[in-house]
């Protein structure tokens, strides 16, 4: 099976063996960062430092300033890898080793873009602002996040890319000191909790026979036994009718699956555009419709007409794994499953060769491993034995 490590350009910036340590892991393929969300990432093999601080969300290459002159939304810069492009620089290390490179393009996660413009923000029933997450409805973020998908994912010597974040996100955030979890929230509690009420949002919400400020209402009474503690969380979209009712919930996941489809028809559209033919252009995706962040939910028949394929995020237990691949199955386009190879992050690399093995037997035919630069050395010698038994 073909397999791709994730990495940032800092893992292999100013360590002159990063790149033929990941070549001898037994991958064939780098996915690298080009535009990427702020982070704190341990970097436990670099000779020069242990721990990179990207303090806001930013593209890891010279922005094209001819591209964004004028623009209100425009992408930041890095600061803390010393390289005038450290996608270019890492790239051509890797290339090197004999790998093939694709770009890493995070879109619609940008905490520092949401701070310093509130309107941009996703707006929940109780009119909190979510600045980690830009409303895709708005003009102003989809012709941002259309730009900076064409310009992210082309970068030279580049095969292909994967975008990532390319639809909605929501409440779940993973920020630094985040405090959220003294209610346990089911998967619907969570959809319930993303739905936005910004004026786009409310005025598509009408364009779909609701009135925006009973959706709220009837939103912030679905949630009131949350938060009370009553029963277990519930999940998937019965459980969302359970909280909603099946007609609100039927509406506002119409609304935003017009607003995502459009978003990722015109984001691969422009990354066409600008890479021309041969370019792979792939989605990290999951196949339930109401999901958010990262990992987008998408109607499966509908992506695959659009991207060449999807990533999708296989770590866990058989059945969860099923319930991601099986919607998939027997659809054209690349699939590739996504495991976590961080021991201390949730991964199991010990079991990869397994879970990989499972994975195939549900129609995945890529792997992607995340991440080859975060892993310790006992997690990647597992990583390269199972990859030398599955053949690489």
């Amino acid at each position: 099976m073909k397999t791709s490590a994730f990495l940032y350009p800092w893992d292999v910036i100013g360590d002159p063996d990063a790149a033929a340590r990941v070549a001898d892991l037994g991958v064939q393929q780098v996915t690298l960062a080009a535009a990427y969300h702020s982070t704190r990432a341990l970097t436990p093999r670099h000779p020069g430092h242990r721990i990179v601080t990207a303090e806001h969300a930013a593209v890891l290459y010279p922005p094209d300033a001819t591209r964004w002159a004028g623009r209100r939304l425009r992408p930041y810069e890095q600061s803390w890898v010393a390289s005038d492009d450290p996608f270019a620089e890492a790239a051509e290390a890797l290339a090197a080793a004999g790998l093939e490179v694709h770009t890493w393009v995070v879109l619609a996660h940008n905490s520092r873009l949401g701070a310093e413009h509130p309107d941009t923000c996703v707006v929940n029933a109780y009119g909190d602002r979510y600045p980690w997450a830009p409303c895709i409805a708005g003009a102003g973020v989809r012709a941002y996040l259309t730009t900076l998908a064409a310009e992210a994912a082309v970068r030279g010597g580049a095969r292909g890319t994967e975008l990532e974040s390319c639809g909605w996100y929501g409440f779940a955030h993973l920020h630094a000191h985040d405090k959220i979890a003294g209610v346990g929230l089911g998967d619907a509690a969570q959809y319930l909790m993303s739905l936005c009420f910004c004026p786009d949002c409310r005025t598509g919400y009408a364009g779909h026979g609701l009135d925006p400020d009973g959706l709220a209402a009837a939103v912030r009474a679905a949630l009131e036994p949350v938060w009370a503690g009553a029963g277990s969380p519930e999940t998937g979209r019965a459980g969302i009718e359970k909280l909603l009712g099946a007609e609100l919930t039927d509406a506002t996941l119409r609304w935003r699956g017009k607003v995502a489809r459009t978003l990722q028809e015109s984001a691969v559209a422009a990354v066409r555009a600008a890479a021309g033919p041969g370019f792979q252009v792939l989605l990290h995706a999951d196949p339930e419709p109401h999901r958010t962040g990262a990992n987008v939910g998408v109607d499966p028949e509908h992506i695959l007409s659009v991207a060449d394929g999807v990533v999708l995020p296989c770590t866990g237990g058989d059945a969860a794994r099923e319930a991601v691949l099986g919607p998939f199955a027997g659809r054209a386009g690349v699939l590739a499953a996504n495991f976590s190879v961080v021991t201390g992050m949730g991964g199991s690399p010990a079991t990869l060769e397994r879970d990989a093995a499972h994975a195939a037997s549900h129609g995945a035919g890529q792997l992607r491993l995340y991440h080859a630069g975060l892993a310790s050395v006992p997690d990647l010698r597992a990583v390269a034995g199972a990859l030398s038994r599955l053949g690489g």
